[in-house]
């Protein structure tokens, strides 16, 4: 979800800093046997970090079956997935301390904007998925309703500028809601305690909502402005590992798209999948929200991955406009098709 602009202009700031100081791409590296081993000896795999932007779901079922279906082994990488750390993936990838990240769009566009060289490779969901979401009984049914209502956010001025958005469609005032900062509380317990409503990805929460029998009533950003159909999450690297190496670049992608290949086709054994890699999940959630959102990676884009400029473009004017980036994106730089296959 969205996070704190402070937060990430200074996580931005120590990414150029980590670069300044002359931080190269220092995660890939080259393991198992020398050239002097014998030719018998086992293939060589290149060492590859690939940095989630939060705890494992369904977002990412498809770098894990590229992981443990071996498709990244079969283009000679060793991936390894990690959790993010307190500073996220985009300021570690963008300074070379891992190779590739998930991040979402909003993340990139405030890197690019403030001279931090992320690029996105890949959407992994063509469309925003995600919404504001309150129980039935608050009897919120379209944006002009949240008035009167309190709010459970994070504290980043997105919130409010996509809720002054959507609102004024509906003539209502979004000085009339009540923003609480509950941080990474649950969601389930908030609204029966402190709030009516919060921004939720539907594929898991509104899931886990629906398997724990509490109907919500949701209200997809997008279906309000064509600008809040923007891509997350995104897969990401850095300018540096492009142009030095694009050969590793195009080697992830084909295995990645792969495996999210299979996770739309076999959205069951995909989840089960998942659920070995990551044991403490919720086995039901995992399956009946991969069988949801399996649908959605592609969607109605030519092939998994493939990003607009014009939905970079849409959404980054938006965020100039009502004053949330300093200065206009680059549309064109902050992402790229490049490296996705044409063929699987």
């Amino acid at each position: 979800m969205v996070r704190n602009r402070k937060w990430i202009a200074l996580v931005i700031m120590c990414a150029v800093m980590l670069m300044a100081a002359g931080c190269g791409n220092g995660s890939s590296k080259k393991t198992g046997s020398n050239a002097a081993d014998s030719a018998n000896a086992p293939k060589e795999l290149r060492e590859v970090q690939l940095m989630l932007d939060w705890s494992a779901n369904t977002n990412h079922t498809g770098l894990f079956a590229a992981r443990d279906l071996g498709y990244y082994e079969e283009e000679g990488l060793n991936v390894k997935i990690v959790q993010p750390g307190a500073g996220g993936s985009d300021a570690l990838v963008a300074a070379g301390k891992a190779d590739f990240g998930v991040s979402y769009q909003e993340g990139v566009t405030l890197a690019r904007t403030q001279g931090v060289p992320l690029v996105s490779i890949a959407a992994v969901i063509q469309h925003n998925t995600s919404g504001f979401a309150a129980p039935v009984d608050r009897n919120i049914k379209k944006a002009a309703d949240f008035e009167g209502k309190a709010y459970g956010g994070w504290g980043s001025p997105v919130e409010e500028a996509i809720m002054k958005s959507i609102m004024e469609q509906d003539n209502a005032d979004v000085s009339k809601v009540k923003i609480i900062n509950m941080g990474d509380a649950d969601y389930f317990t908030a609204v029966k305690r402190d709030i009516d409503f919060a921004w939720i990805f539907y594929a898991w929460t509104g899931i886990e909502a629906k398997l724990r029998g509490d109907d919500l009533d949701m209200i997809y950003v997008k279906d309000y402005s064509e600008a809040l159909d923007y891509y997350t999450p995104v897969l990401v690297t850095n300018e540096k590992l492009i142009k030095e190496d694009p050969e590793l670049v195009k080697a992830f992608m084909r295995a990645t798209a792969k495996g999210y290949d299979y996770a739309i086709k076999q959205p069951e054994e995909a989840a089960a999948l998942l659920s070995k890699a990551v044991p403490e999940l919720d086995k039901e959630l995992v399956l009946e929200s991969q069988k949801w959102l399996s649908p959605r990676y592609q969607d109605d884009a030519p092939r998994w991955g493939e990003q607009k400029e014009s939905v970079w473009k849409g959404y980054a004017d938006w965020m100039f406009e009502r004053n949330l980036l300093d200065q206009e994106l680059d549309a064109g730089s902050a992402f790229t098709n490049e490296f996705l296959p044409d063929e699987l």
